[in-house]
Order: structure tokens, then sequence, then C-alpha cells
């Protein structure tokens, strides 16, 4: 079963067994999968993010999202450009079904028979 869950981050862990509290502050630079720490004398060191370069992590919520931006942008705009599109037309509905005496004298006469 596919569940979206949280990535433990490998170089945090290396990086502390290194270090320890001489540590200042960590960052995660994703598109070279290193953690990159700032150390207590200004130095400045990293660790891989992987075990294992070939590994495949479990989905996030964050990287379906990073992953498929332009499918849900794309999806979003349709949804909007529709939505326009019924309101733009509900008035001219509405203007069409109560110019005609017919339609409205039909429809008042079926709604008066108790349904």
């Amino acid at each position: 079963m596919l569940t979206l869950q949280r990535r433990q981050l490998v170089g945090h862990d290396i990086l502390l067994a290194r270090h320890g509290n001489h540590i200042c502050s960590m960052r995660v630079d994703r598109g070279n999968g290193r953690v990159i720490a700032l150390l207590d004398d200004g130095s400045v060191d990293s660790a891989p993010n992987l075990i294992a370069p070939g590994l495949l992590l479990p989905e996030t919520l964050e990287s379906v999202l990073r992953g498929d931006w332009k499918f849900f942008a794309a999806l979003s705009g349709i949804a909007l450009v529709l939505g326009g599109l019924m309101f733009a037309t509900l008035p001219a509905l509405a203007g069409a079904m109560a110019g005609n005496p017919e339609m409205v004298e039909m429809m008042t006469a079926y709604s008066a028979d108790g349904y």
C-alpha cells in the first residue's frame, strides 16, 4: 500500500555522528542529494543524503507535488475555464427561458400539480 510519509534524512545522522554538538545549522541541498552543515569553527561539512544512489524511496506529498505541478496547474486551469463558461452561459439560459411565456406557463403548471 502506497503511503506518503516524510523521508528520513541520512545525511543528518552522518553529520551528527561526525561532529555532535559542534553543528550550528544544517540545510538540505536537494539538487546534489546532500546535507550541508555549518560548524562552530566556521567550516562546512557535507554528507550524502542517500544510503545507496539507486535506492527508491517512498513518495512524499512534497515530492508528488514537486513532480506533478504542471499537471495540477493544467487541471486547475481547465476547471477555472469550465466554471467561467458555466457562469457566463447561465444568464443567457435564464434569459432565454424567462423570455418565452409558453415556457414559463409550462413550468408553473407543472409545479402546481403537487410534485
